[in-house]
Order: C-alpha cells, then sequence, then structure tokens
C-alpha cells in the first residue's frame, strides 16, 4: 500500500510530507521510503495560527476558519506529495492535522484538539483518509502523545542495549526500548520551541530561529538562569507525560528571564540550548539509554547537537538517517504508518509509553472518491481469535529503495 503521512509540528514552520511504501510480511511491516518534502504554509494562515495558539484567546469563528484553511493547506500538500513522489498512485493519505490545544490538568491528558478537516484532503486528492489519531488514546486513558512511540519500539525492538529515539522538533520526546522491560515514552521538555521563541522576541519577527545554532554557539550559558528553567516542575512528573505550547511560550520566557537584567541574544539562545540538552540528557540517564538515535528539525542545529553530546558524556547519538530514516521526515512516515496500521484495523499503541489502559486502533477514516482498496484481515491470535487468524506484526524493517525505484529526498532550510 502506497501511503502519504502528513504533519504539522509545533514549530508551525511548514508541512511535513513523507511517502512510503508499505506493507505486511509475517511479523514485520516493511516500510520503503520514497521521499518527503516540505510545503510551506501561506504566510497569512501561519500568523492566524500562531495567533490562535494558547495562551492567546480564540473564538469559535476563528477555529473554523483555521480548520478550513488547515484542511485547504494540508490537502494542497497532499496533492503535491501524491504528484511528486507516488507518481499519482498513493492508496492513503494520513493526516496529523495541526495541534491547537492539548488540555492536561495534574498531569492527565483530558482532551486534545488537531485542526485540519480532512474532507477537504479527500476532495482534493481522492484518497481515502485517515486523520485525528490521538484523541482515541485520550479516551482510552493515555496522553494521546507521543504517538511516534509506536513506530519507535516496532523499530527498535531488535537493537542490542537500550537504544533510546530521540525526536527534537518544537518539543523533544524520547521512546526507550530495552529487551526484558516495558518501553516508555514521553515528552522530556522544549526542543526548539523555547529557542524559536526567542528569536521571535528578540527580532519583533523579523526571525524566527537561530540558523545553525550560530547565535547560541557565539554565547554563554547563563547559570542562574539555567537553574532557574531546569527548577520548572515539568521536569519532575512521572512519565508518561507530555507538554507543548500551552506551558513553553513567549509569556514562559519572560516570567523566567525576569530579574537577570537584559541578557545578551548569545546568552539567551546558549542557555535554552543548554536546556533542551540538560533535559534530554536527563531523561537518557534515567532510563539507561545505551545509544541515542535522533531525529526532527534540531538535528540540524550543530551547537545543540554539539551540547547535546557532552550532556551525554559517553553515550553515542547518531541521526535516523544512518538507520534508513530521513531525521526531518520522521514524524511524518510514522503517521503513514499508524494510518496503514489502522485501515487494517490494528492497533497503534503501546500502552506503556501513552498511559493508556490498552492499544487501540487510532483515527477516523474520509472515505475517497473511491472505496479504498480491500485490505487481507490481520488480527492478533490468542483470546478469541477463530481460525486462520495471523499474527499482528510487532517488527518494523526499513526497506532500500531499490535499483528501479527513485529516490527522493527533501531539501530544507538548516536550523
Amino acid at each position: 500500500m502506497r501511503v502519504i503521512g502528513l504533519m504539522s509540528g509545533t514549530s508551525c514552520d511548514a508541512i511535513d510530507a513523507a511517502a512510503a511504501d508499505l506493507a505486511i510480511e509475517g511479523d514485520t511491516v516493511v516500510l520503503t521510503p520514497l521521499g518527503a518534502l516540505d510545503h510551506p504554509f501561506p504566510e497569512g494562515l501561519r500568523r492566524e495560527l500562531s495567533a490562535a495558539l494558547p495562551p492567546a484567546s480564540t473564538s469559535m469563528a476563528d477555529v473554523c476558519r483555521l480548520d478550513t484553511l488547515l484542511g485547504q493547506a494540508l490537502a494542497a500538500a497532499a496533492e503535491r506529495a501524491d504528484r511528486q513522489l507516488c507518481e499519482g498512485r498513493a492508496d492513503l493519505v494520513v493526516s496529523h492535522g495541526h495541534t491547537l490545544y492539548h488540555w492536561t490538568e495534574g498531569g492527565r491528558v483530558l482532551g486534545t484538539l488537531q485542526l485540519g478537516q480532512p474532507a477537504w484532503i479527500a476532495e482534493r486528492t481522492g484518497r481515502t483518509v485517515v486523520s485525528d489519531l490521538r484523541p482515541r488514546d485520550v479516551a482510552a486513558g493515555g496522553q494521546g502523545a507521543p504517538l511516534v512511540s509506536a513506530l519507535d519500539v516496532m523499530w527498535l525492538r531488535d537493537r542490542p542495549g537500550a537504544p533510546v529515539a530521540l525526536n527534537l522538533g518544537g518539543i523533544a520526546n524520547i521512546t526507550a526500548v530495552a529487551e526484558g522491560r516495558e518501553p516508555s515514552a514521553y515528552d522530556t521538555g522544549p526542543a526548539n520551541v523555547l529557542l524559536d521563541t526567542a528569536v521571535r522576541e528578540l527580532t519583533g519577527g523579523r526571525a524566527d530561529r537561530d540558523t545553525d545554532g550560530a547565535l547560541a554557539a557565539a554565547g554563554t550559558v547563563h547559570g542562574p538562569l539555567l537553574e532557574r528553567l531546569l527548577a520548572e516542575p515539568y521536569y519532575a512528573l512521572p512519565p508518561p507525560r507530555t507538554t507543548g505550547r500551552e506551558l513553553f511560550d513567549a509569556a514562559y520566557l519572560r516570567a523566567a528571564s525576569e530579574g537577570f537584567g537584559r541578557l545578551s541574544a548569545e546568552d539567551l539562545l546558549a542557555t535554552l540550548t543548554e536546556l533542551t540538552a540538560r533535559t534530554v540528557a536527563d531523561a537518557v540517564r534515567a532510563e539507561g539509554g545505551t545509544e541515542v538515535i535522533a531525529s526532527g528539525g534540531g538535528t540540524r542545529n550543530p551547537t545543540l547537537m554539539a551540547a547535546l553530546g557532552r550532556a551525554l558524556g559517553g553515550v553515542p547519538v547518531r541521526v535516523s538517517d544512518e538507520l534508513g530514516l530521513p531525521s526531518d521526515a520522521k514524524e511524518a512516515y510514522a503517521f503513514a504508518l499508524l494510518g496503514f496500521l489502522t485501515v487494517h484495523g490494528l492497533p497503534g499503541t503501546v500502552p506503556s509509553c501513552t498511559g493508556a489502559r490498552r492499544s487501540v486502533v487510532l483515527g477516523s477514516i474520509t472515505p475517497g472518491r473511491e472505496p479504498l482498496r480491500p485490505v487481507p484481515p490481520v488480527r492478533a491470535t490468542g483470546g478469541d481469535a477463530g481460525a486462520g487468524a495471523v499474527t499482528a506484526p510487532d517488527r518494523l524493517r526499513v526497506a532500500g529503495t531499490g535499483p528501479s525505484r527513485r529516490s527522493r529526498t527533501r531539501t530544507r532550510e538548516p536550523r
């Protein structure tokens, strides 16, 4: 099955689209990457979206507008990915949408809202769409995140030691996999979100990132500010835990910096970079990690990666590209996998990673212009499984593109 995964992350920089051929071979899902691309938000939409994110107030009219405009932007990204990456032969589109609000109280997630109306994607592309993937896990008592943990657990299950998958998006999250114990996954804290927020604040919106970490590299970590930031109660919450812009926003950064006078841009960014490195390293050590496999936009920030390497000491850090999954597109590939599991009637969560009572089939399905091609039944054995039942896959293998298939990679501006 040829699947397109769409992801719009915390950083609000673009829609990530990744395409893959996916097939089930025994206990293994085989994922063959077909390439990925970035589809920029229309500038007006990006401004409206940023203005509506917590702690800003918004209206139901704005929510309706954003749901429609995001749906149209996601539809354009899906159509382009189908044309450029799938030769117009995609079978399925899986859309994460954009998280407008993640409702948490006392460490518990009570609800989550992703915008980006899937009907626009189905209408423009004619493809069946799987969307709204997080709420089912929340309804089952989970955090609704990090959903990428399902891919990580399947992918890293047979690696030696205790590998830790790390995503450095707006928020940093890890998945720890070790033989003999249940896997664990959670958001460690901010990655790019506070760095990008600081740059926007410092430049009055003229810039939105510290490209290549150049400013941070020229600065010095401000010890007292770092200690105040590390005292944030979120870091003491037991996993599984999730967070986002509802906590780590411009107001949070201004409050944390209060009383320290005017810090230089370089020193502030150096301190925020160290915060990410330290909180990630603390989580990796708590999980007994023996290697870190990193992905996400933060891997393109050499200053952040160097800080992470220092904070981790002797724990090796590699980028997911080395294992076959492009680091810039890993989350989009993860959502492609989750939608593929959904249309096969297979669960897409790991309860020990999200905190849910049980593993559940994720998302809602919006039909395309033609019925989704029938898929072979796959169900877990045991319990009330009937005759002929097969074991649901619990492993992931990333295949090469092969000599007859064009491998397409995307170009992105550096962080």
